[in-house]
């Protein structure tokens, strides 16, 4: 009877797992790269440019942010903001003549820096692509291979990846990678765009079916664009010797008084024009005929 009794008897068991509730076991990562970037833009800065901070600071899990900078300040006043937070690199929008936007990229506290004129500048809001990805998650840096042939692209690659590379096991990053920031290098000017890896499957199973099968996974844009122009490179953070310029720079002022002097020399080419078909038509005037009043002074 004991033996009944005992096997009747059931212990109850405190997060007994089931079959229907499997258990998720996540890999406790150390968070040893402890890389924080300072994302920071000047007074005057359009909405665009505004936009386009938080779209990086979307992508960047690992950014800090601070109020604008004022123009009384010197640069040299982003390293000791970027030292106060404990940032090690800072990307800085700078705009002047309330059009013309330019981004610096430094190492905190000894450099380099890279100052760049950003044009054609397309937020995520702005392309409305079908692209998509998680809040947090690391990124693929892929790289054209020009950066590997000069070495002040070599440099921007090195800072490139120390600006974009979300940390492993940062706080609040995601554990996986869903998408993948390209950096080309065409016509003189660095293009950035950021896909999504789509897989076509809807699980792991059919996604193993079509990488067999030798289907790859689709890359799908998500925003934003951007074009980047080398200005110059200096040894020291937002300062310092110039270790690089580019000698096919042209800044925006001095090309639109470019194009200023080629439209008013066209106005001139057409007053030139205007004047030497007023003298045609002169030449061309028919000389006075002096039977052309016979008739009206006859009376019949």
């Amino acid at each position: 009877m004991e033996n009944k009794e005992d096997k009747s008897k059931k212990i109850p068991m405190k997060n007994k797992p089931s079959a229907a509730t499997p258990t998720i076991v996540k890999d406790k990562v150390e968070y040893k790269n402890k890389q924080r970037c300072l994302v920071l833009a000047s007074r005057g800065i359009s909405y665009r440019t505004r936009h386009l901070m938080k779209d990086l600071e979307a992508l960047m899990p690992h950014y800090k942010s601070e109020v604008k900078l004022d123009s009384k300040r010197g640069l040299s006043a982003i390293t000791e903001m970027a030292e106060l937070k404990s940032c090690t690199t800072s990307i800085f929008f700078e705009t002047r003549s309330h059009t013309d936007v330019y981004m610096w990229i430094s190492r905190i506290p000894d450099g380099p820096s890279v100052r760049f004129l950003a044009q054609n500048i397309h937020t995520t809001e702005e392309l409305k692509m079908t692209g998509n990805c998680l809040m947090g998650s690391r990124p693929l840096l892929v790289f054209d291979s020009a950066f590997d042939k000069s070495p002040e692209l070599r440099l921007i690659k090195a800072l490139f990846k120390q600006v974009f590379a979300v940390p492993r096991g940062h706080p609040k990053s995601k554990p996986f990678v869903d998408h993948i920031m390209s950096f080309f290098f065409l016509d003189g000017r660095i293009w950035i765009r950021n896909y999504q890896i789509s897989e076509r499957g809807h699980d792991e199973h059919e996604a193993e079916k079509f990488a067999k099968r030798g289907h790859e996974p689709q890359l799908t844009e998500i925003g934003p664009r951007l074009v980047l122009e080398i200005i110059r490179i200096f040894d020291n953070s937002f300062m310092g010797k110039t270790l690089y310029e580019n000698p096919n720079y042209i800044s925006p002022a001095k090309s639109r008084s470019l194009v200023k002097k080629k439209s008013s020399g066209s106005y001139a080419k057409r007053q030139k024009a205007l004047e030497e078909l007023h003298k045609r038509q002169e030449e061309r005037v028919m000389p006075e005929d002096e039977l052309a009043d016979v008739f009206e002074s006859c009376v019949f």
